[in-house]
């Protein structure tokens, strides 16, 4: 039997300029929009120039079983960016976490269910990976072509389409 989780998971509560003006648990910031956090995204490519997704375990609080940006997961408190986007890539993918990550721009996630701000770094890594089978039921990675099909896009996240469209803008997918 797995021990349960006895405390609370908090986060830093910002503004929209990422000032720090409280902090709230999860399960607050996870259903009031009204209380921003932040946020950590990494995309990765591999040297062919495909790019790695996470299908979402079906276990998820927001959007199960959807695939994903490789690597996403908030910040802890007091911690910044760059640190919780490495955390993350270890804890998610297993990959270590002196890989150099690239910064590629900043976004915002505003709906019904929560409001994120969002860094968003970039890496070219081919593996091994050891993703975390609690959280991600499968990665894979994927070609521009596929990344544009629409019908492949209707199980893809919104904040997954968002980022697609301004790495395909910003002509980071070929």
């Amino acid at each position: 039997m797995t021990p349960q989780k006895t405390t609370k998971e908090y986060f830093d509560v910002v503004d929209e300029h990422n000032v720090v003006i409280g902090s709230a648990p999860r399960s607050e910031c996870h259903g009031n929009p009204g209380l921003i956090h932040r946020t950590s995204h990494v995309v990765v490519f591999h040297s062919d120039g495909r790019l790695l997704l996470q299908k979402r375990s079906m276990s998820k609080d927001i959007q199960p079983g959807k695939w994903d940006t490789a690597v996403g997961g908030h910040l802890d408190p007091g911690e910044d960016f760059i640190t919780a986007a490495k955390r993350e890539m270890s804890e998610e993918l297993g990959v270590k976490k002196d890989l150099f990550l690239d910064f590629l721009f900043d976004t915002k996630i505003r709906n019904d269910i929560e409001s994120e701000n969002v860094r968003v770094f970039s890496t070219v890594y081919n593996g091994p990976f050891n993703f975390c089978t609690h959280e991600i039921d499968e990665i894979r990675f994927w070609t521009a072509t596929e990344l544009r099909d629409p019908e492949e896009r209707k199980n893809f996240t919104p904040n997954l389409i968002l980022e697609l469209d301004k790495l395909f803008e910003l002509e980071l997918i070929k």
